[in-house]
């Protein structure tokens, strides 16, 4: 398949994935629907006499910020993803396996329990707390990962990051449990949820991941470069050391902001970018966006997943991730495992 039909297909899969989201529900309404309340609420257009009154709030004040939310934190997730494999030089890397949103949700569920994440205040203080406890756990990952190893190897950064992630996700769990004023809402942070997301919500995210997947596309060069070994991206003159930390910082800007409205949700970040590479290729021309559509339509798709299939309950949007996303890292690392052994034979 040419490249132009499968970016019609990706695109159309996007679309598609956002207008079921919006459409499908306790309250189905029709795609003729959603266009009567885009118009009305973008150009003033009058509503049908016979229209529900329930519609106008039902799509505008609740479906679309909470679909608008979903797709972008999917896209935020996987770029992360593609970015972390890239700088890192291993399929197995992700923001989420490195700490950073295990630091991100932590500092998330301090506030909680501090009673300052609510309000106007918490949409505000919420964001830079969970970058900073994100930027804080990279740090130290790999601080950690320079004492053991002078060398600082991509695979020790990875097993550091991996066991401060554990040992983040075990605080976060003692929190919950030793407040249990607070611990339905951790538990649920702990496991990701797009439930009750408004628009101040899905603003701030609106703003953060579009341009943090703009500078992403501005390092594709730099990140080719780097997916190729660091030797030869040192010699055709790229500065590894400063453009290694950028792109870390940035991630945890993106990952933090992204954790700050839903909760931490894993595998995202590690499944979006192995398909697109799949299908698209390595070049980060294309790696990039495509991975932000991919990993925007695979999440809209798990959120309608989360909130039908146990209706009128919702399950955590983290428990669908997982069950699709274990099972694949354990294909990619087998896969992995196996090109290796062919590669000393």
């Amino acid at each position: 398949m040419s490249l132009r039909n499968k970016t019609i297909v990706l695109l159309s899969a996007a679309v598609l994935s956002i207008l079921a989201g919006i459409c499908i529900g306790s309250v189905p309404v029709s795609p003729l629907a959603i266009g009567q309340v885009f118009a009305h609420e973008l150009w003033g257009a009058n509503l049908p006499p016979d229209f529900p009154a329930v519609y106008p709030g039902l799509i505008w004040s609740i479906r679309v910020p909470r679909v608008l939310l979903t797709f972008l934190v999917g896209a935020g997730l996987a770029v992360s993803g593609a970015v972390m494999q890239s700088v890192l030089k291993n399929p197995l890397a992700s923001s989420f396996g490195l700490g950073v949103s295990s630091g991100a949700g932590f500092g998330a569920a301090v506030l909680i329990v501090l009673g300052a994440a609510g309000g106007w205040l918490g949409i505000f203080l919420m964001p830079v707390v969970c970058l900073l406890c994100g930027l804080g756990t990279v740090i130290f990952a790999m601080a950690a990962a320079a004492k053991i190893d002078r060398g600082l190897s991509n695979n020790t950064i990875i097993l550091t990051g991996m066991v401060l992630s554990l040992f983040l996700n075990a605080l976060m769990t003692t929190l919950a449990m030793s407040n249990p004023k607070h611990t339905q809402r951790l538990m649920l942070w702990q496991l990701g949820s797009f439930s009750a997301k408004e628009w101040r919500h899905a603003a701030p995210v609106a703003v953060v991941v579009p341009v943090c997947i703009l500078f992403f596309c501005a390092f594709a060069r730099e990140l080719d470069l780097m997916t190729f070994g660091e030797e030869q991206a040192a010699a055709l003159g790229v500065n590894l050391k400063r453009t290694k930390w950028l792109l870390i910082c940035v991630v945890a800007l993106l990952t933090g902001t992204c954790v700050a409205f839903v909760g931490v949700i894993g595998f995202v970040d590690l499944i979006a970018p192995h398909v697109v590479r799949r299908f698209f290729g390595p070049g980060h021309r294309l790696l990039i966006p495509f991975s932000a559509i991919f990993g925007g339509t695979f999440m809209v798709l798990c959120d309608l997943a989360a909130r039908t299939l146990a209706s009128p309950s919702e399950i955590p949007i983290g428990s669908i991730t997982a069950l699709i996303g274990a099972p694949f890292f354990l294909y990619i690392f087998l896969a992995r495992r196996k090109g290796e052994s062919h590669a000393e034979r």
